[in-house]
């Protein structure tokens, strides 16, 4: 068996690999009760499950590690580690991510490890009490399978020069490798990030020493990691965030460099190295390089540009001297900046100079957009940069295709691209019954600016349609996309007819219902020719460039079905370790509502009623916060305008995005259309009957089929199912008897009720086909991003109408929209196919009790995705203490209920609900 690469790696429910191409690690840093009031806040007061939130944050945030930490004096932190460990573990969506366990209390750590699953870095362990407690406490992470942050800091105090730090490193490193047999790649070195520019020139070099002992420890110590807390660097200007925020992406760059591998800098608070103005940027490096620095001279010209841009912020010119520059140039500077003004104007230029229409392409726009893909992988440039880059590519190409086109009608023999293929070929498709294509977009955008041929076969595509193309087209890499998770399943199927048909092609897996645990799981064993699941549209770049290596594509293969082949093996064995409830036990453990004491809300009316609203009226409820995640930028909203990272170009991207809404609004492009309902209804343990789903005077009954928790929690917490959130059909108040035998007394003082709505956002096509056109991808993704988002704020405002008027529950509810976005209202909507109902077929019901397809235009595909894509559908739940959450894996017992209880065959329920099946 081939032994895995010698790589740090981490995981929690999922692997994180540190390779060498992966970029700077993100540590979240808001699940530590020492840098977060309102998480130690939480934990002080006990409420645990609103703690879980925050981790949950951070991982929505980007987060690719969780550092908890219960450091508090008014704390029993051992008690405090231990129980929220133990909660997170049973969260999917928080419990994915590696764990740091973070204290200065080392019984702190040990009672952590216990906790934990998977692999995770303890934070820290150092000699500053000598070598045997240091060896003691190393020696307790190596058994647990644990990484480890070693500080620098030893029995003299911490290492403040480059020569400690190294010292103090190697020291640490022969105990940890020679002594303990202790797996270089699992060191991860924190080697004190101190402040300067504090005015002792003691301290003048303190970032140079932290640069060079990277460099340094990289090289003596190469399969070790470097981190550090970035923030202390630039302490001295606190209160100055633009001079702070070019203090530490100066400082990243040349540490990262050197070799620095991972930090908490504040959800990686950053400005683009390049965007810096030069004489801030200069200023900086004479800080930290400590240069110029005699008697402080280069501390004293920061401190004077930092008062001026205090008084007076940043202040901006255009700056049109390139236009002066060579045309290869002005292009290359086009294609970097996404300026398309002068596009056609240089690319016809381009033309005099060069014989042909082809060497114009192959050589100066090229040649741009080298440098852009250069500047992405490097994290230079951020995703919206690089699709407006594409759209000045097009542009200037789309001027250059009918010359090249006529040249070969001219010459048919001797055309201008000498009749051969260049790039290779890379074809992408959302695969049978899904509608969602804006990542695929976003995927094709990016791999088309690194020179590869993209053919897009768009949404909805069959499988055997997907690889006759890829066969005719000669294609050198198949890429699937899919949001539902049914298609999952057409993924497989997909895999099996490549491996039936003897095809070559790699295929790559993405998609946010994909994740790389899945494809290891289930697709991988059905083709033999690389499957490779890639998480966003930076990654595809470095996987595309190693499956069309020659020398790398193998040992890159080889490397993945090596880590698949484990990450497979881990799932099968994490089964038989995870302990449930039998489905019986899981019903009597339903949550606890004190029926007898409660009066359901009537609402205003039952039935369906049409709703239609403006896009203007919905422009307020708009969450901005995944709008950003769609562009891979990830941060809370406004935050994120003002990221040291990407505030930048965030703030460029939402003012483009504002811009093109006006438009939408202005010129009527598109139209919001939806549906709400309201039922009477009773809970019989899992199921909620509805008996006139469609008014008094038709007869029948219909029955909502919902699924309960079932693995085993600690003693007083429930195993939720959403039917525990509708008055039971035995309850005095619930309005109906055992049997569904109607008591009209009860049922006209107190029924309980249940409603559901449907909304979509039509007419986005012709503007896509016009974006199309004119080769505006960017405008093209914006709208598409746009329209999934007003999707998302009607069903926001329907909800919010539903709650004060409609349904009437909460009439005197004042939330503002971060609130709404909290979820800090009452009652819950629900998806099916969704965690807390996974089913997707209940939508038929859904569709059906709404008459949704006739009344909203929303059509339902055989996947049942919703068509148009940017649609919304869900049950409403009104009940106070109803609750969002995961109904998780399910075991057999309660597979064969649920297929009889919902009357479908046991095989169709195996299918539709695969992906909760354990």
């Amino acid at each position: 068996m081939q032994t895995l690469k010698p790589y740090l790696r981490l995981a929690g429910l999922e692997p994180l690999v540190v390779r060498p191409e992966t970029n700077f690690v993100n540590v979240g840093e808001r699940t530590n009760v020492t840098g977060s009031k309102k998480f130690a806040r939480l934990i002080r007061e006990g409420n645990y499950e609103e703690a879980l939130s925050v981790a949950r944050q951070q991982v929505e945030n980007g987060a690719q590690v969780l550092d908890i930490n219960m450091d508090d004096a008014l704390l029993d932190g051992k008690e405090a580690m231990v129980t929220y460990l133990n909660l997170l573990q049973s969260e999917p969506d928080i419990a994915k991510i590696p764990i740091m366990i973070d204290s200065s209390k080392f019984e702190i750590i040990e009672a952590g490890l216990k906790c934990v699953q998977g692999k995770c870095i303890v934070n820290s362990i150092s000699m500053k009490e000598g070598e045997a407690k240091f060896i003691e406490q190393a020696t307790i992470c190596r058994d647990f399978g644990a990484a480890v942050i070693v500080m620098a800091f030893d029995e003299k105090g911490q290492a403040d020069t480059m020569q400690r730090k190294v010292e103090i490193s190697e020291r640490a490193y022969q105990i940890l490798v020679h002594q303990l047999n202790f797996p270089p790649q699992d060191i991860i070195f924190d080697i004190n990030v101190f402040a300067v520019a504090t005015g002792l020139e003691e301290h003048n070099n303190y970032g140079v020493d932290f640069i060079e002992a990277t460099r340094i420890i990289k090289q003596k110590m190469p399969l070790t990691k470097i981190s550090g807390g970035v923030s202390n660097l630039s302490f001295s200007f606190r209160g100055n965030e633009h001079v702070r925020e070019a203090m530490h992406s100066v400082f990243l760059y040349h540490a990262i460099k050197a070799g620095m591998d991972m930090g908490i800098v504040n959800a990686g608070q950053l400005v683009v190295y390049d965007e810096i103005e030069p004489q801030l940027r200069d200023l900086c490096e004479d800080v930290i390089l400590n240069r110029n620095n005699d008697n402080n001279q280069a501390t004293e010209a920061l401190i004077a540009f930092a008062e001026t841009v205090k008084a007076k912020g940043k202040v901006q010119e255009k700056d049109e001297r390139w236009r002066l520059e060579p045309v290869e140039k002005r292009l290359a500077h086009s294609l970097v900046n996404g300026i398309t003004d002068y596009i056609e104007e240089d690319t016809f230029e381009a033309l005099e100079k060069y014989p042909k229409p082809i060497d114009v392409i192959e050589g100066p726009l090229m040649d741009g957009m080298n440098i852009v893909g250069d500047l992405f992988g490097a994290g230079k440039m951020f995703l919206p940069q690089v699709v407006k880059s594409a759209r000045v590519m097009k542009r200037s190409v789309a001027v250059l295709t009918p010359i090249i086109e006529q040249q070969k009608k001219a010459a048919p023999s001797t055309s201008p691209d000498g009749g051969g293929r260049e790039g290779a070929r890379i074809l992408l498709a959302t695969v049978k019954g899904d509608v969602h294509d804006i990542g695929k977009n976003i995927v094709g955008v990016v791999l088309g600016c690194n020179g590869y041929e993209i053919i897009d076969m768009g949404v909805m595509v069959p499988a055997d349609k997907i690889l006759d193309e890829a066969q005719k087209q000669q294609v050198d890499i198949i890429g699937l996309s899919g949001l539902i998770t049914p298609s999952l399943d057409e993924m497989v199927h997909i895999a099996k007819e490549m491996k039936r048909r003897g095809m070559k092609q790699p295929l790559l897996i993405g998609g946010a219902t994909t994740s790389r645990m899945h494809t290891a799981v289930k697709i991988a064993p059905e083709y033999g020719n690389g499957v490779v699941h890639v998480l966003d549209a930076s990654r595809s770049v470095t996987v595309a460039g190693s499956l069309l290596n020659k020398e790398a594509k193998q040992p890159f293969l080889n490397d993945t079905a090596t880590e698949y082949t484990k990450l497979k093996q881990g799932f099968e064995n994490k089964k038989i370790t995870k302990n449930y409830l039998s489905y019986t036990d899981a019903v009597a453990n339903k949550y606890p509502i004190d029926w007898q004491n409660f009066v359901p809300v009537t609402p205003s009316f039952t039935g369906v009623k049409p709703v239609e609203v403006s896009i203007a009226e919905l422009r307020p409820y708009i969450d901005w916060k995944p709008f950003f995640i769609t562009w891979e930028m990830h941060g809370n909203f406004p935050a994120i305008l003002t990221d040291e990272v990407v505030g930048k170009e965030a703030t460029k991207l939402y003012n483009d995005a504002n811009a093109l809404l006006d438009k939408v609004i202005a010129q009527n492009w598109l139209t919001a259309k939806g549906i709400v309902g309201f039922w009477e209804a009773y809970a019989k343990d899992d199921t909620v009957v509805i008996p006139s789903p469609h008014g008094g005077d038709v007869e029948g009954t219909l029955t909502l089929n919902f699924l309960r928790q079932q693995i085993q929690k600690a003693a007083t917490v429930p195993n939720l199912s959403l039917a525990d959130f509708i008055a039971p059909s035995n309850s005095p108040n619930g309005g109906e008897l055992e049997g569904g035998l109607s008591n009209p007394s009860l049922k006209a003082q107190a029924a309980d009720y249940i409603g559901a709505f449907a909304v979509t956002i039509h007419g986005i096509e012709p503007h896509i086909i016009a974006f199309e056109a004119t080769y505006d991808d960017y405008n093209k993704i914006m709208l598409q991003a746009l329209a999934d988002r007003l999707a998302e704020a009607f069903a926001e405002y329907l909800h919010e109408k539903t709650r004060k008027e409609y349904w009437g529950y909460a009439t005197n509810e004042h939330l503002s929209n971060e609130e709404l976005i909290q979820e800090k209202y009452l009652g819950i909507r629900p998806a099916p196919g969704y965690p807390a109902c996974p089913d997707h077929t209940e939508k038929y019901k859904l569709f059906s009790l709404l008459n949704a397809t006739e009344l909203t235009g929303i059509n339902l595909t055989e996947s049942l995705a919703m068509y148009p894509a940017s649609s919304v559908c869900g049950w409403y739940f009104a009940h106070p203490q109803s609750q969002y959450f995961g109904v998780g894996k399910i075991q057999q017992d309660q597979l064969e209920a649920y297929a009889k209880a919902k009357g479908v065959p046991l095989e169709y329920a195996q299918k539709w609900l695969a992906p909760v099946l354990e």
